[in-house]
């Protein structure tokens, strides 16, 4: 089943989008017709839209119970890829693509609105392995000429220090990554004597995804190094699903999923509004998922926006909550709205009963300014009673280890260390 890829140029309100929507849609569903996954469900698959709308949602549950091969509608023998995820609950959830949802795959990711070009380098440091998000960074980059730095943050090979160095050394134009990477680059470049807005000149814009982000700390690590930062959003089952456009906005991409809101208070399911995101992908052979159930919180509006996508925005609030209304994007906001001076780049927070604490990593200088600003401001912005606790957060070894590298070896001699001695790492 071969899917048309559809430019973002080519529809400019939402009835186009819906008419997008529903041209890939009967594709999508013949696809999930071939899953036995689907194939098992009451009643079958729907068979358009309206039906589509009364579908039990699909859940991670769903996809654990059915792995590896359970959601699997093309033969084996038509598979690119196999991943899974990181599997931190117990049984992973896989997912394959085919090399036609490679094409979607690699398209999507190549949206971002600063373009990936034939002059990059650019610097991929997520997770390759089984997961997802790596590999689409690297063959996107590959996919529009640029120069490919594979610098997983899963490896021993590439400790901080050592991006540090590729990230100067190479004239690295484009990094992909954690925002929170971004940040820790920024103390190892300190450590390394470099300062991170100054000493980089050849970084262009450095691209995020993996965990909530706030504005106020996208801000900071932009007037921190200097660069733009943009964001994207996606997840291994989907591949990419929402992108900034020029005006900073994360739109979903419309065109190739149907976006719904789930409400798990009330069970009412919207296409915009407060709740946790729903998607059907629409360019899906090896894996369709109708109603897929992320999980993420999220808030969906339709903007008019001044880029002129019909597209609608996503803020995305993560998965975790500590109560009273304290979310990390939240209380993220509150801790990067303290001065740069300051000089805070790590944080993390408790809620335990009536009281939250809140522990920062910060220069003695600053020390009391800091402590003081942020136990006002968060208690503005919640009403709780507050902690705040300045103490080291990342340990200098992080931030100058050199390379640990090492391929099996048997034989050694007097005094050495031979206790990694069949590992390769």
């Amino acid at each position: 089943m071969s899917r048309a890829v559809t430019g973002i140029g080519d529809w400019t309100d939402r009835a186009g989008l819906t008419k997008v929507q529903d041209e890939l849609l009967a594709g999508t569903l013949a696809a999930a017709a071939a899953s036995p996954f689907y194939q098992r469900r009451r009643d079958g698959v729907p068979v358009n839209r309206a039906e589509l709308a009364d579908y039990p949602l699909t859940g991670k549950d769903d996809l654990r119970d059915a792995y590896p091969f359970g959601m699997l509608a093309v033969d084996r023998s038509r598979l690119a890829t196999y991943h899974e995820s990181s599997g931190s609950t117990g049984t992973p959830t896989a997912s394959y693509y085919t090399a036609a949802d490679w094409t979607d795959l690699i398209d999507r990711y190549s949206r971002m609105r600063v373009g990936i070009r034939a002059t990059d380098t650019f610097l991929v440091r997520t997770p390759y392995a089984l997961m997802l998000t790596g590999h689409v960074a690297h063959a996107a980059a590959l996919a529009n000429g640029a120069t490919v730095v594979p610098a997983d943050n899963r490896s021993m090979a590439t400790p901080y220090a050592k991006v540090v160095k590729l990230l100067k050394d190479l004239d690295v134009t484009l990094t992909w990554s954690l925002p929170t990477e971004t940040l820790v680059w920024a103390a190892a470049a300190g450590r390394a004597g470099l300062r991170p807005g100054r000493d980089f000149p050849a970084l262009r814009a450095l691209l995020v995804a993996g965990e909530p982000l706030s504005p106020a700390r996208r801000d900071r690590i932009g007037r921190l190094w200097n660069a733009p930062v943009v964001q994207e959003y996606g997840a291994s089952e989907t591949g990419g699903l929402a992108g900034e456009c020029r005006y900073g906005n994360l739109h979903l991409w419309a065109d190739r999923a149907i976006f719904e809101v789930y409400d798990p208070a009330t069970g009412r399911i919207s296409a915009e509004g407060s709740g946790e995101l729903v998607v059907t992908p629409l360019c899906r052979e090896a894996m369709p998922l109708l109603r897929y159930h992320i999980g993420d919180r999220v808030e969906v509006t339709f903007p008019d926006c001044p880029c002129g996508w019909a597209l609608p925005v996503v803020r995305v609030l993560g998965r975790f909550e500590a109560g009273g209304g304290i979310t990390q994007v939240g209380l993220e906001q509150v801790v990067f709205g303290l001065p740069d001076e300051y000089g805070v780049l790590f944080w993390r927070a408790r809620h335990s009963g009536p009281e939250l604490l809140i522990q920062i990593e910060v220069d003695d200088t600053y020390r009391a300014a800091a402590i003081a600003v942020l136990h006002g401001a968060v208690g503005t912005a919640y009403d709780i009673e507050c902690r705040v606790e300045a103490l080291p957060l990342v340990p200098e070894r992080v931030l100058t280890a050199a390379p640990e590298v090492m391929k099996p070896r048997s034989l050694f001699t007097a005094g050495e260390d031979w206790d990694r001695a069949l590992r390769y790492y």
